[in-house]
């Protein structure tokens, strides 16, 4: 499958539809993927931007073969070195072993650690540029959004972005453009990929923002790796990302917990209770983290103001979905957020206390420093003091 994005540039990617986990099991995709590679024709000069993941590598081959005689590739744009991107290498540099690639310097380094292999590498930085003939490549070094090596390329004449990463989303489409596709879905999966590995490069993705406005060039349309092609006022993701970016809250309280015979869960019922009792108006989600996607938790918490964390005391320790939760959040290292803990213990109980110092090692500011602690299962009266404990929450959170 191939198709026109416009007279100059070809979409040459694969739509995976059966994707379901990506990074390893890290990151869920429940609506797939899309891996966008771009073939770009100019007056005199020929460039392919990006390629796509390992096992769709010959399939992809196959096609641009039927797309343009592959010796008539004049470059190769090798935006960021991961896989999902540059897979198809090895089997395309079989058949043009000679063709350049155009990459940062620790792009070059991520290619040669992960292939072995001394391809014909253009290392290039911020403002470097290649000729079309009729119209240029610009290249824009994009370090950590998300990885050392990511860049951007401009294409004049057209004033496309191909930002890579940056602005995508895991989501196939039929359609591939913004203006086709369903803006929930759109926007969800474009909220669930930025919280989920763009969280922690936020002031970066601020910086290139700004960096990019700076050069003062049109963009009239922004063509990501991932996901669909904003055509459609394609500057409004670019707007979206930097509220993303500016330590990003909605009118909401996060509650996850997980438990082993049903007194946490009860206890983080009570404590929604009391949360909206003494504040109406804000959203309330519950998660037990043991049945719920963790990469969804990790969406809720990154629009919340605050997050209230539960666990009863196994072995002196936390259940491992919430242990693995917050480890999670400490890498994504949340902005400006708050937090406390809860649980229900039998006879030792250091589940509250470890998850109030993983919460204040991730960022957050503890709402209360000692958490709610129950012993065995609440009742009637530990059920009121849970409601009092969520009442607290909310009202820290007007």
């Amino acid at each position: 499958m191939s198709f026109k994005v416009n007279e100059n540039v070809t979409w040459v990617g694969k739509i995976d539809w059966e994707l379901r986990k990506f990074h390893g099991e890290e990151l869920s995709t429940h609506r797939g993927t899309s891996y966008n590679s771009y073939l770009v024709r100019g007056k005199e000069k020929t460039a392919l931007i990006d390629t796509v993941w390992g096992p769709f590598a010959k399939e992809f081959v196959e096609n641009l073969k039927k797309e343009i005689d592959l010796n008539d590739i004049d470059y190769i744009i090798a935006n960021h070195g991961e896989t999902d991107h540059s897979g198809a290498l090895p089997d395309l540099m079989r058949e043009i072993p000679d063709t350049p690639i155009y990459c940062s310097k620790a792009g070059e380094k991520s290619l040669k650690g992960q292939y072995h292999q001394d391809w014909n590498f253009k290392p290039v930085k911020t403002g470097d540029k290649i000729d079309l003939g009729d119209k240029e490549l610009i290249f824009v070094e994009a370090k950590m959004l998300h990885w050392p090596d990511s860049m951007f390329c401009y294409l004049t004449g057209d004033n496309i972005l191909f930002p890579n990463d940056a602005f995508g989303q895991h989501y196939a489409s039929e359609h591939m453009y913004n203006d086709l596709v369903d803006q929930d879905e759109l926007y969800s999966e474009a909220i669930k990929y930025y919280a989920n590995i763009l969280t922690p490069f936020s002031k970066l993705v601020t910086a290139k923002i700004k960096e990019f406005v700076d050069m003062n060039l049109p963009v009239g349309m922004i063509c990501p790796s991932h996901g669909i092609i904003w055509r459609e006022d394609p500057l409004q993701i670019v707007n979206t990302y930097a509220k993303w970016a500016d330590a990003y809250q909605e009118n909401q309280v996060t509650i996850v917990y997980d438990t082993m015979w049903d007194g946490t869960r009860k206890t983080a019922e009570a404590i929604a209770k009391g949360i909206k009792e003494a504040n109406n108006s804000i959203t309330i989600k519950l998660h037990n983290a043991a049945r719920s996607d963790t990469n969804d938790i990790i969406t809720e918490i990154f629009k919340s103001k605050a997050i209230v964390v539960g666990s009863p005391t196994i072995n002196k320790g936390i259940l491992h979905s919430i242990a693995a939760l917050m480890e999670m959040a400490r890498g994504l290292k949340f902005q400006e957020k708050k937090g406390c803990a809860f649980g229900c213990y039998g006879w030792s109980g250091e589940s509250v206390k470890m998850i109030n110092e993983q919460l204040e090692e991730a960022g957050f500011e503890l709402i209360n420093k000692d958490g709610l602690k129950i012993m065995w299962s609440p009742d009637e009266e530990e059920k009121a003091a849970a409601v009092a404990y969520g009442k607290e929450i909310g009202s820290a959170l007007k």
